[in-house]
Parts: structure tokens; C-alpha cells; sequence
């Protein structure tokens, strides 16, 4: 993959349901957040950033399939690296299946806009709406399977065109204020705002910060970018600013013009989408073109986050650390199918509890969980790099000098140990009953799933004879 290819990667894997639906649906994972929604925006992009300058200074040195595990393995710690990178390949895939959920709603609106109210009502039914959502997540694996040039050929047209198609969402709110939205509606609404309070800012910019970590897909296509050294930490920082400035737009935009009191009255009762509430003030036509460009955009996250997380289980049993025949190769289109497909089934149950669950926060909760803990070992590893691998540490092109490295990546661990910290608090002190509607419950489950397999298969490694110091210590071959 070009430049190109890549940047349209992490463009692909944040933008979609991180902008169409989490900006909306946290009034009901945050209630109270009311209209400071922006302003929580603009407080997760804080550590999305640093996150994204320890990735492009370790991926500049460490150009590799299997990105953020192989950064820590050799630049930290190979368990903490393996463990870390199989909650986030946990993460992605159960955000995989969400994504594949969430977009039949989509569909839905695109019906009811054109008058079919009664296909529309359909898909809100039960085995309707998982049936779909399998359809569309495997029809995605078997583009990954058949190989780069067609993930390109599929990805790229269809970022300009969602960025096309959000523009009218963009250019639609701002054109419409909550009088306008009160007469279509013939509903009053109070202007008066809540006071902004620290206690609900820090959750929901800890939810919001989801939206952000796509770039990290960049850095697993490492293996098979072209001049990786230098096109992934420009991806990087490319994706990061492209999609950081659309998201403030766009979400302003549907803010502007739908009150947040009837967002966040609405959404405590069923999903709601930004085309969908934007609907309400469009003609039909208008209305299946901005759902459709939502539609398009959660899409595109499918094919993007698959490459990513299939990278992340290539590059473990390449290292020997996972069975090895899921580094298997296809020898017709030279991808590890194997690793596509075990991604795709671990989708699959992403689509079912969100099903069971009945709200797919508690997907995107185990995402959260599951990035900032990685997100705050790169930042660690770019601290821990010079020390305990210094001949991988002297390739680091970017922000090469350890005057710029270190505060980086301080301020990045100070950071996201405090979103994390507030993340876990608000989720264990959820009134969420049953034990497996807690994101963190779960995360700690994965995390000693991970554990036994890495510790077995060490184990292998050393029965083998193979040198486990010198195996972590150099890069795998290009």
C-alpha cells in the first residue's frame, strides 16, 4: 500500500459509527452530557494525539506487520506487548461486529425516508437485523481474503465518496437552526443549559476518544506498506487531522441544528443516528443521500479494522507465540486468510452480544478499555525504547530527539492513565446487574485468556531451543 492506501486505513477505521452514532447515542451512556458534546470532543483529542506522535515515532523504527505489538515486544516487554495487543485484536473484533450491527438502523431510515415503512419496521426485528449484519461482515472478509489490491480498489473510492456524502450533513445542519427543527417537529424546547460538570466531561471524552483510534489499523498494515518509515507515520498524523476536523464539523453541524434536549431525551428510548435526526428537516430525496453517506462510512470501517486486527494474529504466530498455522499465507491471493477468517468469527459474537446485550455500548466500552490500555504502552514504549533496545531505538525518524521524545510521552502515560482510571470507575460503578455487562469484567477475562495462551506457547518456544531473548530483540523479516 501507497500512502494513500494507508492514510485511507485510519481514515476508514475511525470514521463511521464513531461519527454518525457515538457523538449521539452517548447522551444515553452519559446522560447529563446535554449540549457539551463538542467540548469533550475537543478533550479526547488531547491524548488521541500524543497516542498518535508514539506511534509514528515507534512505527518509524519498527515497520512491521503486526504494529503495536511488535513496537512493545521489542521495545518494552514481549508479554506485556502480546497481552496488550490481544485485548486490542479483542477490542477491534467486537467493534467489527458492532459496526456490522449498528448499520442496519441506517438501512432502516434510508426505508422509511422513501416510504417503505413497512420493510423498515422489519429490521428492527430480532433475527431480521443479526441475519443482515453476518451478511455484511462476511462479505467484507472475503475482500480482505482476496488480497490488497482489492481492499484498495473497494476502500478508496468509498472514502471520497463518504467524505462527499458528510459533507451534505455538514453544509444541512448549518443550514437549519432548533427553531426550524421545532416547527418540523411541533415540539418546544428549552433553551436553558445544565452547568458543565468535570464529573460527566472526563467519561464522555473517555467514550468519545474511541473515535479517534483508527490510526492504529495504520500501523498493523506495516508489513505491506510501501517506504513504511516514512508513509505510516505520515498516514498517521494525515488520518488524525483530516478526521479530527471533520468530526468537529460534522457534529456541530447536527448539534446546530437538533436540540441536544430532544438527542438526549430520545436516545435513552432507541438508537438514533445523525442522518436520521437530520431527516426530519430534509426532503426525502436529501434524506437517503446523507443516510446513504452514513451508510457508506460504516461500511468502510468493516474491510479497514478486518486488515488491522488480522495483522495483529499474523504477526503473533510469526513470532511463534500463537499457533503457527494462523500465520498461514493464501497462495493465490497472499493474505493470512486463516487469521482473516478467526477475526471474523470473534465479529461474529461482537454482532451477537451486542444482540443479546441489547445496547452496543458495551462493545465499544470494551474497546475503550482495551485502546487506552494499549495506546498508553506505546506511549511507555517510546520511553522504555532507548534503554532496553538501543539499536532499534537509532532508527526513530520521527521526533528523533529524546528533548521532544520523553515530554511526548509523558504527558501521553500522565494522560491516558487518568482516562483509563475514570473509565474503569464509571463502568464498574454502572448499575449494570449482571456481571458480563461490564466492559472491565470482560477485559479481565481476555487479558487472562491471553496470558495462559502466551505462557504455553513460550513454553513451546523453549522446548524448541529457540533463543527467546534474541527472537524479541530483533525485528521480524520485511
Amino acid at each position: 500500500m501507497g500512502l494513500l492506501g494507508l492514510t485511507a486505513t485510519g481514515i476508514c477505521s475511525m470514521m463511521g459509527a464513531a461519527i454518525n452514532v457515538v457523538p449521539i447515542m452517548i447522551q444515553r451512556n452519559v446522560p447529563g452530557i446535554g449540549p457539551y458534546v463538542i467540548p469533550a470532543y475537543m478533550l479526547a483529542a488531547v491524548p488521541a494525539v500524543l497516542a498518535a506522535m508514539a506511534y509514528a515515532i515507534l512505527g518509524s523504527a519498527m515497520p512491521r506487520a503486526g504494529g503495536s505489538y511488535i513496537y512493545a515486544s521489542r521495545g518494552l516487554n514481549p508479554y506485556l506487548g502480546f497481552v496488550a495487543s490481544f485485548s486490542q485484536w479483542f477490542g477491534l473484533s467486537i467493534a467489527i461486529g458492532v459496526v456490522s450491527y449498528v448499520m442496519i438502523p441506517f438501512i432502516r431510515d434510508i426505508l422509511s425516508a422513501v416510504g417503505w415503512d413497512g420493510m423498515a419496521q422489519s429490521l428492527d426485528e430480532g433475527p431480521v437485523r443479526v441475519t443482515l449484519s453476518l451478511v455484511f461482515l462476511w462479505f467484507f472478509v472475503f475482500i480482505n481474503i482476496r488480497g490488497i489490491q482489492t481492499y484498495e480498489r473497494t476502500l478508496i473510492p468509498l472514502m471520497f465518496l463518504m467524505f462527499a456524502l458528510g459533507s451534505v450533513v455538514i453544509i444541512a445542519g448549518f443550514s437549519f437552526d432548533h427553531e426550524d427543527f421545532a416547527l418540523a417537529t411541533s415540539v418546544s424546547f428549552s433553551g436553558d443549559s445544565p452547568p458543565l460538570r468535570t464529573s460527566l466531561m472526563l467519561p464522555a471524552a473517555a467514550v468519545l476518544f474511541s473515535t479517534f483510534i483508527g490510526f492504529d489499523s495504520i500501523a498493523q498494515a506495516g508489513g505491506e506498506a510501501r517506504n513504511p518509515a516514512r508513509n505510516l507515520p505520515l498516514a498517521t498524523g494525515m488520518a488524525v487531522l483530516i478526521v479530527g476536523s471533520f468530526y468537529m464539523l460534522f457534529t456541530a453541524a447536527v448539534y446546530h441544528a437538533v436540540p441536544w434536549s430532544y438527542i438526549a431525551e430520545n436516545a435513552q428510548m432507541r438508537d438514533l443516528t445523525a442522518p436520521g435526526l437530520l431527516g426530519t428537516l430534509l426532503s426525502p430525496g436529501w434524506t437517503v443521500t446523507i443516510v446513504a453517506g452514513a451508510a457508506v462510512a460504516l461500511i468502510n470501517d468493516l474491510p479497514a479494522m478486518l486488515l488491522a486486527v488480522s495483522r495483529l494474529m499474523f504477526a503473533w504466530a510469526e513470532d511463534g507465540i500463537f499457533p503457527s498455522n494462523v500465520a498461514t499465507v493464501s497462495r493465490r491471493w497472499h493474505t493470512p486468510h486463516l487469521a482473516i477468517v478467526l477475526s471474523g468469527v470473534m465479529a461474529t459474537v461482537g454482532i451477537l452480544g451486542s444482540h443479546m446485550a441489547g445496547d452496543f455500548f458495551l462493545g465499544v466500552d470494551i474497546l475503550v478499555t482495551s485502546m487506552l490500555v494499549n495506546f498508553l504502552l506505546m506511549c511507555v514504549t517510546v520511553l522504555t525504547l532507548p534503554k532496553h533496545n538501543p539499536q532499534i531505538a537509532a532508527g526513530v525518524k520521527v521526533f528523533s530527539s529524546s528533548k521532544i521524545q520523553i515530554p511526548l510521552a509523558a504527558a501521553g502515560v500522565a494522560i491516558l492513565s487518568l482516562f483509563l482510571t475514570v473509565h474503569i470507575w464509571k463502568d464498574l460503578s454502572s448499575p449494570a446487574e449482571a456481571w458480563y455487562l461490564h466492559s472491565t469484567v470482560i477485559w479481565a477475562i481476555v487479558l487472562t485468556m491471553a496470558s495462559l495462551i502466551y505462557f504455553r506457547e513460550l513454553a513451546k518456544l523453549h522446548r524448541k531451543g529457540i533463543d527467546v531473548k534474541k527472537l524479541f530483540s530483533t525485528l521480524p523479516p520485511e
